[in-house]
């Protein structure tokens, strides 16, 4: 473990003042992740912490329990798509000149309805349930990566403030109850 941490820049101090200075400068304690989108759902950011002593950046994604059960839901969907559909082929959205979305040919949107069809479906006999959770990543490339699924509306500044602040002193709780929720009619719009 020593030789991995080592190798990890995440865990070097020299790095970790780095990001210090960017969290300072930024006046909250995380900045975000630029690279990636974000949305009221989701997060990803950086925070500085400790780990067996140690101060780590911890390289972390946020979200919410609806945004886990909808990505649950989903990758099912996409599984059961492939098994049904001999010449299945991931869905990809693209755009014409004017930035409007380009038509789906037709065994995308045989393949869309379908997976509709079958997140409904899952939906509907609440096949899937998530509960809260925050998950450590000892192997991750960069410091240490936490996985967390929250119980609440919207991710926020404030939401993660409050997060961090929880999880360095070791106060975070976390709900065990097993939670499904209804998608929005708009999450089948394309």
């Amino acid at each position: 473990m020593f030789m991995k941490q080592n190798a990890n820049s995440g865990y070097d101090v020299k790095v970790i003042d780095q990001y210090r200075e960017k969290i300072i400068a930024s006046s909250k304690s995380f900045i975000l992740d630029e690279a990636d989108e974000h949305t009221d759902e989701y997060a990803h950011f950086y925070f500085i912490g400790k780990y067996e002593e140690a101060e780590v950046i911890f390289d972390c994604i946020l979200y919410t329990l609806r945004f886990q059960h909808e990505s649950e839901l989903f990758d099912i969907a996409e599984h059961k798509a492939a098994q049904h559909f001999p010449q299945y082929k991931k869905i990809q959205y693209e755009e014409d000149e004017n930035g409007n979305l380009k038509a789906l040919d037709d065994l995308e949107e045989e393949i869309g309805l379908y997976m509709a069809e079958v997140m409904v479906e899952l939906e509907e006999e609440g096949e899937v349930k998530v509960k809260e959770h925050v998950d450590l990543d000892l192997g991750h490339e960069f410091g240490i990566g936490l996985d967390a699924g929250l119980n609440v509306e919207l991710i926020t500044p404030e939401l993660i403030e409050r997060f961090i602040r929880d999880f360095n002193s070791d106060s975070l709780k976390l709900d065990n109850s097993l939670y499904s929720f209804q998608m929005n009619s708009d999450d089948f719009s394309a």
